[in-house]
């Protein structure tokens, strides 16, 4: 799998799956890191509108999350693979993230239960400066 962070992104019009780069990561909201992966998804050629947005949802989730429940977004990266996107998020908390159901309707707690259910795959990485969370996006080139 070829990744890359969000420290520089791949120039429009090179191949992305050539790209690598670590760094400071400077995706802090959710529409930057939608943009980010837009951004990257664009040199990859044609792929399913449904697959994107899905990827997009995901995407804003966990960064979301990450603002939320863990003081904000640590780092951020993509990784393509022919069938695959992954979409990491980095915060500095060490607690995993919960899925609670409720039976009351109250503001937030969907978001997890959302990414959980669109991902092929979806894994939390914990050390002792905080947590990635790993979420795999299936993807069909069209």
């Amino acid at each position: 799998m070829k990744t890359w962070s969000d420290t520089l992104p791949p120039a429009l019009g090179a191949d992305p799956l050539d790209a690598v780069d670590e760094g400071t990561s400077t995706v802090r909201t959710p529409a930057d890191a939608r943009q980010f992966v837009r951004h990257t998804l664009a040199g990859l050629g044609p792929l399913c509108p449904a697959q994107i947005e899905d990827l997009l949802l995901v995407t804003s989730e966990l960064v979301t999350n990450a603002h939320r429940h863990a003081g904000g977004v640590t780092g951020f990266g993509i990784g393509v693979e022919r069938d695959r996107v992954t979409v990491s998020v980095s915060d500095a908390s060490t607690e995993e993230p919960r899925y609670q159901r409720g039976e009351h309707l109250h503001p937030g707690g969907y978001g997890w239960p959302i990414v959980l259910r669109l991902c092929r795959e979806v894994t939390v990485e914990s050390g002792p400066d905080g947590k990635t969370v790993h979420a795999v996006v299936t993807v069909d080139r069209l």
